[in-house]
């Protein structure tokens, strides 16, 4: 048997209980163009509707049994080279992802592709012998009638006719050759061009060509004079100096005196605020921790590195140290971090430093800017890059160094398929590259810890703040005392005595409340009753600014009212949110400004770095937010940081809740004290002798560290072992428990029996998830606890595609996390 040219294809649309690469044929005029790594239309299913696909492998080799060709190779180079091929791989199967689900993700949204299947009835045979060919009053008749009407008509339209027996009629008329179906596709974003103008003979020609006309053409004989002069210019720019319009241009084309073409023009922000370029001088502790990072720049196989640095420690110093000592080696680079409200303040510094050399990708972008961005770093324009979670996938080449700034955050983990973390996916790409993976926090994840105590990364600390500045002193206030003396406010006495000392001196403040809205639920004073949502098991909290119950997870929203609709009761607001508290703020100091930064003032209008440049040029007193405050911002007339709910997340139903709190609390109050001036901090709670809150206020990581490591080895949660969470979900909750409750009993039966027998695998559940229905649909978990990631993982992949094989399990959903954060 020959040999013959052919292609696995990972196929799009293509749900996980059948996703594998297709083999196809490739055709021999489709040789040369058929790469690894392009996309093509491919004949898929019994149908052999066209779709699209991704070209991962390609080679000759015998074919066992007849295959369908590939169509058409859709791009002119590849979109993904063999390392990315690699990496999608990798990520389907840590993450039980589709091969689609993973290149998504690796690509910007720019380079795909917009689909029209449009039908028509076939020319050859005419559209009265057509409709005579099918039955009267038929839905073939209806679509037949549809086609002619509208010359060529979309199948969306065509589906709105038949509904779910368009499909089976479509085909019928397909075989039977009275219609005609064709797939027109373009790209969702289109590059941008300007049409430029040059002379096509010589200044001197041209001049001499013109002159003649000089007075009765003035026009034509400036853009003649200026082109002399300037050589290449947009049309635009020749109209704005001269007045020329277009007609002018053609006619001086048609005259054989000028030509066009078309230029790009990358869609790209410009940072002209950045600050002058400073000299960083290290101090003992950074030098020591530079000079220990850069010998592991550069290993074979990459290596991994820790640094423990306390809040205003100067670790940013360091990065750019190294990102100069990874670019002077000829490498990249690339800069991570958990917020996008903190890339204003790194761009600016960073493009002090790196000029031009630096592209910005988060998801907060236009998406026009941010194909740009990615054409910038792929064809080699820039060598550092600037990013939230998903720039870990910047096509950077020679890539060096990439550094996870506060690698403790829960935003670096993907809530949507694939649910990534950035942190693997950084690691495995320095694997690839020989790269180093820098790993910065002043509370680093348990794992991370036990990984750099256990000699898996290298450790370099940094234990005082830059140029010798003290730690905040910390204040914890007891909340409890605050109710017996009557206060019900957020604001307690300790913590409003110093705001209205810093409001004195003219100093900042940030205070920290991680809950949006007005109040936490309504409660009917009567009856108890509490507003929930309709399709979410949560109550709705109370947003005064619309005066609107809103639900944070779908959200639903609708009018508040005053009285019970159980029993007619009033209706009393329990908790406090961002916008009670900013309320509060008014009538406590009514001559002081409040800034409130949170999910509901930070719009596409006003983003995060509009408000920050506010709060720093105009020193507005008070900065009022959730999470987005309590990392990262460095602000030098900050001295006052306050934490007015400190217990919001550690009695949380995750086994992070502590790590968390503690992390959360320790970035918030590093915030202040940053500058020449002593910083304070007041940590509100009603349980100020848990061990927590007490090692936060101290910024005391190892006796932290110790106390939830004994934790974590008596409940064997990672990192002494693996977490898998299989979620099922569906719009029935009977049907979701059974199929759970199913699903359990054959992972318990599986893990009696070798090889899981021998790794103590433990089975839980199934239980109902932390918020058990979302958007009408319930969802209830199944855990799975044990060593020996790989063969779980195997496991885990193997009951996902037995449960999409059972019949019973139809219309639910199935979903796997490893140590999920969320």
């Amino acid at each position: 048997m020959t040999e013959k040219m052919l292609a696995r294809v990972a196929v799009s649309s293509v749900p996980y209980a059948a996703d594998r690469l297709y083999t196809y044929l490739v055709p021999d005029e489709l040789i040369g163009s058929a790469e690894a790594g392009k996309r093509v239309t491919i004949p898929f299913g019994r149908g052999n509707r066209r779709v699209e696909g991704f070209l991962l492998e390609v080679g000759r080799e015998v074919a066992t049994s007849p295959l369908k060709p590939i169509d058409a190779v859709l791009d002119d180079a590849p979109l993904l080279d063999a390392k990315d091929i690699r990496l999608v791989r990798w990520m389907k199967a840590r993450y039980f992802c589709t091969y689609y689900d993973a290149i998504k993700t690796i690509l910007p949204g720019g380079v795909w592709l917009q689909y029209r299947e449009l039908w028509h009835i076939n020319a050859e045979i005419g559209a009265e012998d057509a409709l005579s060919s099918v039955a009267p009053d038929s839905l073939e008749e209806t679509l037949l009638r549809a086609m002619l009407s509208a010359k060529e008509i979309e199948r969306t339209a065509l589906d709105e006719l038949g509904g779910e027996k368009t499909a089976k009629a479509l085909h019928s008329l397909e075989a039977c050759g009275l219609a005609v179906r064709e797939t027109k596709l373009r790209q969702r974003l289109q590059d941008k061009s300007v049409r430029m103008v040059s002379l096509c003979v010589s200044a001197e020609d041209a001049l001499a060509a013109v002159e003649p006309k000089r007075r009765s053409a003035p026009v034509r004989y400036a853009v003649v004079e200026l082109l002399s002069r300037e050589g290449c210019l947009s049309s635009s720019e020749i109209s704005y100096y001269t007045g020329a319009t277009m007609q002018t241009l053609r006619g001086l084309k048609k005259a054989g005196l000028v030509e066009f073409s078309e230029r790009e023009v990358l869609r790209v922000s410009r940072y002209d605020n950045a600050p002058a370029r400073e000299d960083i001088v290290l101090n003992g502790e950074q030098q020591a921790a530079f000079d220990g990072l850069c010998a592991l720049l550069g290993l074979e196989g990459g290596s991994a590195a820790l640094l423990h640095g306390v809040t205003a420690s100067g670790k940013t110093q360091v990065y750019i140290r190294l990102i100069e000592e990874a670019l002077t080696r000829g490498k990249t680079a690339m800069l991570l971090v958990p917020e996008i409200a903190l890339t204003p303040q790194m761009l600016r510094r960073f493009t002090a430093q790196f000029g031009s050399d630096v592209a910005m990708l988060h998801s907060a972008l236009p998406l026009t800017e941010r194909y740009d961005q990615w054409k910038r770093i792929r064809r080699g324009e820039v060598r550092v890059v600037l990013g939230t979670r998903s720039a870990v996938f910047a096509p950077l080449q020679n890539l060096g160094l990439i550094i996870l700034d506060e690698e403790q955050e829960t935003s670096y983990q993907s809530e949507n398929p694939p649910r990534y973390h950035a942190r693997d996916v950084a690691q495995f790409r320095c694997a690839q590259n020989d790269a180093l993976l820098l790993l910065g926090s002043a509370t680093p994840t348990i794992e991370t810890a036990y990984a750099a105590k256990n000699g898996r990364y290298q450790v370099f600390s940094l234990h005082k703040r830059f140029n010798d500045l003290p730690l905040p002193k910390v204040l914890i206030a007891d909340m409890k005392d605050e109710l017996r003396q009557g206060n019900e406010t957020s604001i307690g006495h300790a913590l409003r005595a110093e705001l209205e000392k810093n409001i004195e001196r003219g100093e900042q403040s940030i205070l920290f409340l991680n809950r949006r809205g007005s109040a936490r639920m309504l409660l009917c004073g009567e009856c108890g009753y509490v507003p929930q949502c309709p399709r979410c098991s949560v109550p709705m909290t109370y947003h005064s600014a619309n005066e609107r119950l809103m639900c944070h997870y779908c959200g639903h929203s609708e009018a508040v009212v005053d009285r019970c609709s159980e029993c007619g009761g009033l209706m009393k607001r329990v908790g406090s949110g961002t916008q009670k508290v900013e309320q509060e703020l008014f009538d406590l100091f009514p001559k002081a400004k409040v800034l409130r930064m949170d999910a509901d003032t930070v719009g596409a209008s006003r983003g995060h770095e509009a408000l920050l440049r506010e709060f720093e040029e105009k020193n507005i007193p008070i900065l009022l937010g959730t999470q987005m405050v309590a990392k990262g911002l460095d602000f030098e007339n900050v001295t006052l940081v306050g934490v007015l709910d400190a217990d919001l997340s550690l009695y949380a139903q995750n086994y992070h809740a502590a790590e968390r709190t503690y992390s959360l609390l320790a970035q918030v109050v590093g915030r202040a004290g940053r500058g020449e001036r002593p910083g304070r901090a007041v940590i509100q709670t009603y349980h100020p002798e848990n061990e927590v809150i007490q090692a936060a206020a101290k910024q005391d990581y190892e006796t932290f560290y110790q106390n939830e490591l004994r934790m974590r080895s008596l409940r064997r949660y990672p990192p002494f072992a693996d977490l898998f969470t299989l979620t099922v979900s569906g719009l029935e909750e009977l049907r979701v428990i059974a199929a759970a409750r199913t699903l359990c009993d054959a992972l318990r039966y599986a893990c009696s029996q070798p090889p899981l027998k021998d790794l103590e695998v433990e089975v839980l559940g199934p239980a109902g998830a932390p918020v058990v229905k979302v958007n009408n649909r319930y969802r209830y978990c199944v855990y799975l606890c044990g060593k020996g990631g790989s063969v779980l993982r195997r496991t885990v992949s193997e009951y996902l595609l037995a449960f999409y094989a059972r019949k019973e399990n139809r219309g639910l959903d199935i979903f796997a996390d490893c140590n999920a954060l969320q």
